[in-house]
């Protein structure tokens, strides 16, 4: 088929179903994206606009979406791949298909310290687009279902990598979604390269038995016609196999042979009414031996993404377990396609459609807020896609809570408030222990106290919902600062102590920057909070440091290695005969003792001027630092510390000084009107230049101002803090330092 016939069969596809569509514009967006991809290709050769035609197919075909979510469809790469911009998209189409288009793309442009932080922060750009508008997602999965299609043409690496992916987070999605069709497809192309000797096994047996199965469904199916036709009930029904990645995972966690398998056949009874589907159960009934504990209401309780049917299973007339689902054709049109069937637009495009449907989505956002990647993906996994348990409240209101809740859970996702005063739970009238699993059907009962303590760490472990612990996490945050930086502190110099790494090398300050970088803390402290109240690990933040410690390792190693050479010409120097005097020069007036052309830099800890009693350091890549001698970065208890003496050197103050040093003074001053006032007037009696002033004043009436000052020399700076002693107030004028 030429990609002509390709898109004429999507305008086809399209009015079959939506008459007013936008047919100018979505053939607009064809020829735009035609352009956009010209001269790229697909790793099967052929021409890459094969590739957004065929998504919007999907897209129209199996979701049946309005012109603006086939526009975007045709258009999903274009900002990712070319050089088409969100701007240009959103005149020339409109800014909601350029936001759709915007949300679809991944963060291609940022680099990420891991894979897991890449896979979260475009899940999480993904869930915040959806959020705004549900096309978006519904656009992603089609994308992704056909590059699962067209999977064959990848390296085994990429396959293996795409499938995991798919497994983990698109089909779960889909099925978060309801859209089982598509859940169901993306996970047996999956299941087809993540494991392909169990899928191909389980094809080649369904084929090998595909005659005796067929003769089964056919003559059940005409039973169960036969029975309806006669009671007037009007009604379709059809069978179907059990999905190949279904079977596989059923086989797989129960152990069992194909054959063994209880449920391989399902029938669907699509009827007219809610009061009909009850009565096609008591048929169902009524025609076969129903299996004790296998019916299920969905009906009177939907699960979360809107699905509703009866399903049941029965005994067949051959001794062969088969499941029933009764449904109406509203509830199959949901089961079938999920949120698509719920997205109905307006003539015109004017949203018509249930996002109020879908706050769950805002709540998994919020619920992920201050954790680090790898537990933002396994929260996602257990808040969208495990099984879920209904309960009930003492009320008689239902709560849908992951597989294998506890009460904890329960309490927050009533409100934070009642999890933070818990003290116990009744589970059906009885107290139960806090990490007691719940089951469908149960009514909890939360027992609060105002003098209750709050939650206990072990909660964390306890709890399955992200909601529960991130809620937790809040609070530990909060109430328990100073605590959470000191476990915090003890778990990190554990692990370090454990990876051999001194906890000196860590807080060495032309190091420690680098390291809060690397982990994302504004500060040490910050960090051991962090890992205190469980927002981030102490071995994920020893692990990301070890690079940057190596890096530095490494320059300190070629930078003894230089200092050794150098120590080595000087001898040599040494014992030759009287060498020649030679010009000293200096770099911003400081004369570095054996170096020329040194890179010189002015400590910020104590601001230097000339006149100060100096030393030197080299530091890690950024020559020399200066700083005053009176400085505690430079006392000679650090100076002797181990590995630290060859990195101090004399430095003194040249004569080609510069005319301006920046520096700063400190006063603590007795708090009074027009303090400021009368400390401006004083320096501007002194010729110096004022650069910043800080101030704040204490509970006991004190003020402390913090001047950042550029002077000539020692000898100004001496006069400007003269100067303003004599003001009125000024308790104390001091130069800070460290």
């Amino acid at each position: 088929m030429t990609i002509q016939e390709q898109y004429d069969l999507l305008e086809k596809t399209i009015l079959s179903y939506n008459p007013q569509a936008d047919i100018p514009q979505i053939q607009a967006a064809f020829e735009f994206a035609t352009k956009c991809h010209d001269g790229q290709k697909r790793k099967s050769g052929e021409p890459y606009i094969i590739h957004p035609l065929a998504v919007a197919q999907i897209v129209a075909e199996e979701l049946k979406l309005d012109s603006e979510s086939i526009e975007a469809a045709l258009l999903h790469d274009c900002i990712e791949d070319t050089q088409a911009t969100h701007d240009q998209i959103s005149k020339l189409f409109s800014p909601t298909v350029a936001d759709l288009v915007e949300g679809v793309s991944k963060l291609t442009r940022i680099q990420y310290a891991t894979k897991e932080d890449e896979q979260m922060e475009n899940l999480r750009k993904m869930l915040i687009a959806m959020s705004k508008d549900i096309r978006v997602i519904l656009i992603k999965i089609s994308d992704r279902l056909h590059n699962m299609r067209t999977m064959e043409y990848q390296t085994p690496e990429k396959q293996k990598q795409k499938s995991l992916e798919t497994m983990e987070i698109y089909a779960p999605i889909a099925h978060r979604l309801g859209m089982q069709r598509i859940k169901w497809e993306l996970e047996d192309l999956s299941l087809k390269y993540l494991d392909p000797i169990g899928f191909e096994e389980i094809v080649s047996k369904l084929d090998a038995k595909r005659q005796e199965y067929d003769a089964f469904m056919n003559k059940t199916q005409e039973q169960i016609e036969q029975r309806l036709t006669e009671l007037s009930i009007d009604h379709r029904v059809y069978g179907r196999m059990k999905h190949p990645y279904s079977i596989y995972r059923k086989m797989f966690n129960q152990n069992k042979q194909l054959d063994e398998i209880f449920d391989l056949f399902a029938f669907r009874v699509i009827v007219d009414s809610v009061g009909d589907c009850y009565n096609v159960l008591g048929v169902i009934h009524d025609i076969y031996k129903p299996i004790l504990g296998r019916f299920k209401d969905y009906i009177g309780t939907p699960k979360p993404n809107g699905y509703q049917s009866l399903h049941t299973t029965v005994m067949g007339t051959d001794g062969i377990p088969f499941e029933v689902q009764i449904r109406t054709r509203e509830m199959h049109e949901i089961a079938e396609y999920g949120v698509a069937a719920h997205w109905k637009y307006k003539q015109g495009g004017v949203g018509g459609g249930t996002e109020g449907r879908y706050e769950w989505v805002r709540r998994l956002l919020e619920n992920q807020e201050g954790t680090d990647a790898e537990e933002y993906i396994h929260s996602l996994k257990v808040d969208m896609f495990s099984d879920e348990v209904f309960v009930f409240t003492p009320n008689g209101d239902v709560t849908n809570l992951p597989a294998g809740a506890t009460p904890i859970d329960f309490a927050y996702s009533v409100h934070s408030a009642v999890g933070n005063h818990m003290i116990g739970a009744k589970v059906n009238s009885r107290i139960v222990t806090l990490d007691s699993t719940l089951k469908n059907g149960d009514i909890v009962e939360i027992i609060t106290s105002k003098a209750a303590k709050g939650p206990s760490r072990d909660w964390m472990k306890i709890a399955r919902s992200s909601e529960a612990r991130s809620k937790i996490r809040q609070w530990f945050k909060k109430e328990k600062r100073e605590e959470n930086i000191a476990n915090g502190r003890s778990a990190f110099e554990a692990e370090l102590k454990h990876c051999g790494i001194p906890m000196k090398d860590v807080l060495d300050p032309e190091v420690l920057p680098g390291l809060l970088k690397r982990v994302a803390y504004g500060s040490i402290d910050e960090l051991y909070a962090a890992i205190g109240y469980g927002g981030f690990t102490a071995q994920k933040a020893v692990s990301r440091m070890q690079g940057e410690l190596n890096r530095v390792a490494k320059l300190h190693q070629a930078e003894k290695a230089a200092q050794d050479l150098a120590a080595a010409e000087e001898k040599t120097e040494e014992k030759s005969t009287a060498p020649a005097p030679k010009a000293v020069k200096s770099e911003q007036g400081i004369i570095v003792e054996g170096l020329d052309n040194c890179l010189v830099k002015f400590s910020k800890c104590c601001t230097p001027v000339p006149g100060d009693e100096i030393v030197g350091f080299i530091t890690r890549g950024y020559g020399v630092s200066v700083h005053r001698c009176d400085c505690p970065n430079a006392s000679l208890e650090r100076r002797s510390l181990p590995g630290q003496e060859g990195r101090w050197i004399k430095v003194s103050w040249g004569t080609d000084v510069n005319e301006k040093y920046q520096t700063s003074v400190e006063l603590v001053c007795k708090d009074r009107q027009n303090l400021l006032l009368d400390i401006s007037a004083a320096l501007s009696t002194t010729n110096a230049f004022v650069m910043g002033i800080q101030s704040r004043s204490t509970e006991d009436k004190f003020a402390i101002f913090h001047i950042d000052i550029s002077v000539h020399d020692g000898k100004h700076l001496r006069d400007i803090m003269n100067k303003l002693n004599q003001v009125s107030g000024v308790l104390k004028v001091t130069r800070p330092a460290g």
